[in-house]
């Protein structure tokens, strides 16, 4: 049996992007559905038995109907071509008030076929091409659905997060037993575990967080666990494997150097029975981000020329990327950069920043004989730290004579 495991699609991030004439829609939108476009292509084209998404498909709650269309299609054409699509719901599929109804919720509404939605705990038995599957499945689950008023008054929280941890691990450990031996197992969580390293999902979270410990997942009753909410993909055990698929495209900077895609998992039977588990991660074409760092020292001859050659150094990585250019130097020599130029050489970066870190230049006096600055007389003091600072000579003059006449009244 093979398996898609992806996750934290998070349509709608559109930072870093800018408006396609051709399209009327964000450029990052775009990547977004790139990305999720080589997944779908590689379901069909290697007759996937089933797609698993672990949560997240939108940035917000509530999303535009133009994004719940694209993310729709993609969907509907997995469904069509005969492959069972799991939609678990994440922290960000869920509405800001109980009752309304889920980012996913539609596709149960309409009865897609071969179209399951899990929005609350359970046990989901679904038929494939190369036969049955369990799937338990652990949404996003608010505090206020897992303990009462009374459960969480007063406690410390320390204490509130034992007891939604046990809640959690609780609910995992009633669904094994419900959980028939013979048929293929999967957990699919959008949940935090203990161990797992953060990605830029911290920055982007909605509610809080829920964390699990990893012996709470890792149950051998589940030939695999699926998870998704944190963004850096990585697995955390090997026996079942427990494993992050993380999100199909770069949020931001913080995921400048880590791959993204998604994961394709087989389960086989040997002929005792036994079954075995095999995954293997596939990177997508994600939008590249390219950080360039470039510090003066302010002895350039020509500080725009010695930028300009930095960025020749990393011309073809900067090429269709989102790319921030970091200048550090001093402050005197700003009014010396070409901008223009510098824009210019990286026009074919898909998106550009630049930031200038001005470093003041500290002057300082050269003293002789016993003078020290604790010795100089007061007006002789003010004058040599006046020298320190960046400011015009009209400037310094001016406070100069107020410090005097300040001096001379004392």
């Amino acid at each position: 049996m093979k398996i898609i495991h992806f996750a934290d699609l998070h349509l709608g991030v559109e930072n870093y992007g800018r408006l396609d004439p051709a399209t009327g829609l964000s450029t990052r939108l775009m990547d977004f559905l790139r990305s999720f476009d080589e997944m779908v292509d590689h379901a069909i084209g290697h007759k996937a038995d089933l797609v698993l998404f672990c949560g997240d498909a939108y940035k917000t709650r509530e999303p535009t109907q133009t994004q719940q269309r694209e993310f729709a299609r993609r969907i509907n054409r997995l469904a069509t071509c005969g492959i069972p699509v799991f939609l678990l719901t994440g922290n960000h599929d869920m509405p800001n008030a109980v009752g309304r109804a889920t980012a996913t919720e539609i596709f149960d509404t309409l009865a897609v076929k071969n179209v399951t939605v899990a929005n609350r705990p359970g046990i989901h038995r679904m038929t494939t091409a190369s036969g049955d599957i369990q799937i338990a499945a652990l949404p996003w689950l608010r505090r206020s659905g897992l303990l009462s008023r009374d459960e969480t008054r007063n406690l410390p929280l320390e204490e509130l997060n034992k007891k939604l941890q046990q809640v959690l691990t609780d609910i995992i450990n009633e669904q094994v037993k419900q959980l028939d031996p013979a048929i293929p197992a999967v957990l699919a969580g959008h949940v935090s575990i203990s161990t797992a390293k953060p990605g830029s999902e911290t920055m982007m979270s909605i509610g809080s967080e829920h964390i699990l410990l990893l012996s709470a997942v890792a149950n051998p009753a589940f030939d695999y666990v699926a998870l998704g909410h944190i963004h850096k993909q990585q697995v955390l055990n090997e026996r079942p494997p427990v494993i992050y698929s993380g999100s199909l495209e770069r949020v931001d900077f913080g995921e400048e150097n880590d791959d993204k895609g998604f994961y394709e998992v087989e389960i086989t039977s040997d002929a005792t029975g036994k079954r075995q588990t095999a995954y293997r991660f596939h990177t997508v074409h994600a939008r590249r981000f390219r950080t360039l760092n470039v510090e003066l020292t302010g002895e350039e001859p020509d500080p725009t020329t010695t930028i300009l050659n930095s960025i020749a150094t990393h011309r073809e990585q900067s090429r269709d990327a989102v790319v921030r250019l970091n200048i550090k130097l001093p402050a005197s020599q700003e009014k010396q950069l070409r901008d223009p130029d510098i824009r210019e050489a990286l026009k074919d970066a898909d998106y550009l920043s630049i930031t200038l870190d001005r470093q003041r230049t500290i002057r300082t006096r050269t003293l002789t004989g016993a003078e020290t600055a604790g010795e100089l007389p007061p007006l002789e003091s003010l004058k040599a730290w006046l020298e320190t600072q960046e400011m015009t000579p009209e400037r310094r003059e001016e406070i100069l004579s107020y410090g005097q006449k300040l001096i001379e009244d004392e």
